[in-house]
């Protein structure tokens, strides 16, 4: 009976190093993407979902005049002041 290890009657052969490379290809993959999943908490492998809107003076501004803490009036003469200090940020 001919079995895979004596095929041919020349032993393994060079084939049966392919047969560790492909277990490490397998845990590696593995211990990436539990690594990858399990270490981001919640937000899963690609960073969380909503993001938030940042700490950016005008970002801050834009949620106070969102909900209400400031009014029309205020938002632009802060947003002015902030244009004349900082500049638009460039796209």
């Amino acid at each position: 009976m001919n079995t895979l290890a004596n095929w041919g009657g020349g032993g393994p052969g060079p084939w049966i190093l392919f047969l560790p490379l492909i277990w490490a290809a397998v845990a590696v993959g593995v211990v990436t993407l539990v690594r990858r999943t399990v270490g981001r908490g919640r937000h899963g492998p690609w960073g969380p979902v909503d993001r938030p809107a940042g700490d950016s003076p005008l970002a801050v501004l834009g949620r106070r005049f969102a909900s209400g803490e400031i009014d029309e009036d205020e938002y632009w003469r802060r947003v002015s002041v902030l244009d004349e200090q900082f500049g638009r940020p460039r796209r």
